[in-house]
C-alpha cells in the first residue's frame, strides 16, 4: 500500500492564510476584551501559539488571554479504545465566564472533538459565546452541526484520507498535507 501525499499549503501560503485569520480576529473582536483563545489538547495548542504570536505581532502590547484544554475524558469514544488515550495537560488560569471564547483546533473532521471541547471548558465558566477557528475544514463527514467561523483551507476528501499537520512549534517545520492511500 503507497501512499500520496498533497501539499495543502504550498510554499509561502501557510503564513499568508495565518495573516488572514489574524486580520479577520482583530476586525471581529478589535482590542479583545473579554475574549480568550483556547487551543484544544493534543494539536490545536501548537497552532493556538502561533495565532497568539501572530495577533502579537501585528497588535504589538495587545493583552490575550490563551489557554490550553484538554478533551480526552469528554470525547465519547474515550471508553471504546482498546488502549485508554492518555491523557494531555488542560493550563487554564483564568475563567470563561462571560467572555467570547475561540476555540482553535487543526483539523475539523467529525466535530466530535469540538463538542468535547464544548463539555470541558464549562468547568471554566459559561462563556457568552464561542467561535470556532480550524486550519483545516475537511468537510465531508460532519456527524454534528459544527461549522468554523474562522479557516484557513477547506478540502473535500474521503474517509480513507488523513490530513496531518506540523507545524514548528511541535518542534518540526511547517507542513500541511493530505495523505492519501493505495491499495
Amino acid at each position: 500500500m503507497d501512499a500520496q501525499k498533497l501539499d495543502l499549503f504550498p510554499q509561502g501560503k501557510l503564513p499568508i492564510t495565518l495573516q488572514r485569520i489574524c486580520h479577520q480576529l482583530i476586525e471581529t473582536y478589535g482590542d479583545f476584551r473579554d475574549v480568550a483563545i483556547l487551543g484544544l489538547q493534543p494539536r490545536g495548542i501548537y497552532l493556538s501559539r502561533r495565532i497568539l504570536r501572530v495577533l502579537q505581532e501585528l497588535v504589538p502590547g495587545i493583552k490575550l488571554l490563551h489557554g490550553e484544554l484538554d478533551i480526552t475524558f469528554f470525547r465519547d469514544d474515550f471508553r471504546r479504545r482498546e488502549t485508554p488515550k492518555q491523557p494531555n495537560q488542560t493550563k487554564i488560569d483564568f475563567l470563561i465566564e462571560h467572555r467570547r471564547v475561540i476555540l482553535v483546533d487543526d483539523v475539523l473532521y467529525t466535530g466530535r472533538s469540538v463538542r468535547a471541547a464544548l463539555d470541558a471548558m464549562l468547568a471554566y465558566g459559561r462563556p457568552d459565546s464561542v467561535e470556532l477557528l480550524v486550519l483545516v475544514d475537511r468537510r465531508r463527514k460532519r456527524e454534528l452541526p459544527i461549522e468554523p467561523s474562522y479557516t484557513g483551507i477547506k478540502v473535500d476528501t474521503v474517509e480513507t484520507q488523513r490530513v496531518m499537520v506540523e507545524l514548528e512549534e511541535a518542534g518540526g517545520n511547517d507542513l500541511v498535507y493530505l495523505l492519501s492511500r493505495e491499495d
